[in-house]
């Protein structure tokens, strides 16, 4: 038995509109069920999404299979005011040299395709990006919401891959932790 062929990778600075839109459709169908699953919004709207894919300060990894059918996409940055969820001046002032040098990236997302989960395609992006992160001796950083570390172990399979490819360090820097208070009505004897 062949083993099958490993996916196309590309590296892209913009992606065209159909494109685009493809990959919008896997994002969605990615991520769409963690609307109910996570506090923090995990899905950027369709028009920042599509704003990103034309955005050439953010390299987009795509994948494609042997029918040139969208099935994986990475996005990584270098210029993290490209992500509005994070503070750049966090990592300028803990990162000061890395900064200098540019060499602080931001991994937005990781994405295959449901039914090509258990081939490499996660595997390869992933390489391809860390080719970059090695070249530059970079920090990178990325955000992983509780249900995916819980229930998926994503953190866990990310870490392992990494140390499997490179030398590298992995180190939590930051949690958001979110309450919720459930009122019931006041005490008796409280003022109204």
């Amino acid at each position: 038995m062949s083993r099958p062929a490993l996916p196309q990778v590309t590296i892209e600075a913009k992606v065209d509109e159909a494109t685009a839109e493809d990959f919008y459709d896997l994002y969605v169908e990615t991520f769409g069920d963690l609307a109910t699953k996570a506090v923090a919004r995990q899905l950027l709207h369709e028009h920042e999404f599509m704003e990103e894919m034309v955005d050439e300060r953010v390299q987009k990894y795509l994948a494609w299979d042997e029918d040139g059918r969208a099935i994986g996409m990475s996005t990584l940055t270098a210029d993290l005011e490209t992500v509005p969820w994070i503070s750049p001046q966090y990592f300028a002032h803990h990162y000061p040299d890395h900064h200098a040098r540019r060499a602080v990236y931001y991994l937005g997302f990781i994405l295959v395709r449901h039914d090509r989960r258990r081939s490499r395609i996660f595997s390869e992006m992933i390489t391809q990006i860390v080719d970059v992160l090695v070249a530059n001796r970079a920090v990178c950083a990325w955000d992983v919401c509780a249900y995916n570390n819980d229930v998926l172990r994503l953190q866990d399979n990310i870490e392992t891959l990494l140390h499997r490819v490179s030398d590298v360090t992995v180190h939590p820097i930051d949690t958001q932790t979110y309450y919720r208070a459930s009122f019931s009505g006041r005490r008796p004897g409280d003022r109204a």
